[in-house]
């Protein structure tokens, strides 16, 4: 219920006002000075919405009031109420925080809409900060699962870079949750409450990518018709986070190896510097040190970005994780979709941990959710997986074992199609197979 305090020591107008809010339907609460009105909200201060307050009372001024209420409950939102009309004394109430001051009397007929108003905006705000919390959870180290000894080493390294400045580089296959811990890590740092911005290098050429990270000026290049930040400039006192940076070219390796050194570049059509302070975190699903190696990665941005590196297993490696997580994506697909209740039968658990998970964690993501689109009756069977699933589930030799060779095989190739960017030739040539047997295979394992 909306609930309101009235500070004010005419006996006769406190009660007319306690009951005319009433009736409007609010709770209300009363005081007839400073000291009983702070006790009150030492005690009820967290369901109280709005403060009543009358400017002159017998242990102190309103004014000063509003001052002390705001800063011990900023949620609060305090009307002053006075007999006399004063500009300096309603200026500096506003100062002080209040929500509006009015006068006695002539402005009887504004208190209740005034009121509404005011709760109002203390709901908006109780809004805005359950969001926050909501967000804040979301991309917090509270929303990583995990109990494997491999996966709790990975947490317990980026909660101990969290608070400093240092850049980190997260590695692993994908869909490990490198973006997760890279917002676990930007939320645990101090720069939690600023920008956090992400760029995947490989979703981008070169022009474009260069025009994203470093903007641009009017007329820098056909199409530039306005100033345009770039997220360098948008990350300035937040977190910038690289994905896939083994894909950069390698020219703009060095425009971002000077820009780690010095906090400095220049935006594309400028003859000006700018300066952006920010935080680095990037991840790759490729050996950098080989990539280095092969002249595909400067060696020097490699170890400016290496200074501190966490790798995140794959999911085949954290079994143990794999029912938690079934439960945690179960319970989240199931409160979208509307389904409570839904049991998870022990071979559909079973199945899944047997399953060498390519993917990693996106693919189960993924697999979860048709499950509980699919299931009728409140129970995730083998029956809502896919085909393929089912279909290696009914096989004498357990072909979902890791351990089998076809298995091992298939991930093997899509681990070389995805370091060749789906470029069927080259990866040929790296299996040392002709490119017939690896289309054969392909269409074997259901990969084209």
């Amino acid at each position: 219920m909306k609930t309101v305090l009235i500070i004010d020591d005419e006996d006769k107008l406190r009660h007319l006002l306690s009951r005319i809010i009433h009736a409007e339907g609010y709770h209300v609460y009363e005081a007839s000075d400073c000291k009983s009105a702070l006790k009150k909200l030492e005690k009820e201060g967290d369901h109280i919405d709005v403060v009543l307050c009358d400017v002159k009372l017998p242990d102190g001024n309103g004014v000063d009031l509003v001052q002390k209420i705001k800063s011990q409950y900023p949620a609060l939102e305090v009307i002053l109420l006075t007999a006399y009309g004063n500009i300096p004394d309603g200026i500096q109430a506003i100062k002080n925080g209040a929500f509006d001051y009015i006068i006695k009397g002539d402005d009887n007929e504004k208190i209740i809409p005034l009121l509404e108003r005011a709760i109002e905006k203390v709901e908006l705000q109780n809004r805005v900060q359950s969001l926050q919390k909501q967000v804040g959870e979301k991309y917090s180290f509270k929303s990583i699962i995990g109990k494997s000894k491999m996966f709790l080493e990975s947490v317990e390294l980026a909660k101990r870079v969290a608070p400093n400045e240092t850049p980190v580089l997260l590695t692993g296959e994908t869909g490990t949750g490198k973006e997760v811990f890279a917002h676990a890590i930007h939320k645990a740092s101090e720069r939690a409450t600023n920008n956090f911005v992400a760029l995947n290098c490989s979703s981008f050429n070169k022009e474009t990518l260069e025009s994203e990270l470093f903007g641009y000026k009017q007329g820098a290049f056909t199409g530039a018709t306005k100033d345009k930040k770039g997220l360098l400039e948008e990350a300035n006192k937040g977190t910038l986070f690289l994905d896939e940076i083994g894909e950069m070219p390698m020219e703009l390796q060095a425009k971002l190896l000077r820009v780690l050194e010095t906090n400095e570049f220049i935006k594309l059509g400028d003859t000006k510097t700018s300066k952006s302070d920010f935080r680095l975190i990037a991840a790759t699903n490729k050996d950098l040190k080989k990539e280095c190696a092969d002249n595909h990665f400067r060696s020097d941005l490699y170890y400016r970005l290496n200074v501190f590196q966490i790798h995140l297993p794959s999911l085949r490696e954290r079994i143990k994780d794999i029912e938690l997580l079934i439960n945690y994506y179960t319970e989240k697909f199931s409160l979208k979709t509307n389904k409570k209740n839904i049991h998870i039968n022990k071979e559909y658990v079973e199945l899944l941990e047997n399953y060498p998970w390519p993917g990693n964690i996106r693919e189960l993501k993924n697999i979860i959710e048709r499950s509980v689109i699919l299931t009728d009756n409140n129970e995730l069977t083998v029956e809502s997986l896919p085909l393929e699933f089912r279909q290696n589930n009914s096989s004498n030799e357990s072909t979902l074992s890791a351990f089998n060779l076809s298995v091992v095989e298939k991930l093997h190739i899509q681990k070389v199609l995805q370091y060749t960017n789906g470029n069927k030739t080259e990866a040929a040539r790296l299996l040392n197979i002709g490119l017939t047997t690896l289309y054969r295979k392909l269409e074997e394992y259901k990969l084209s």
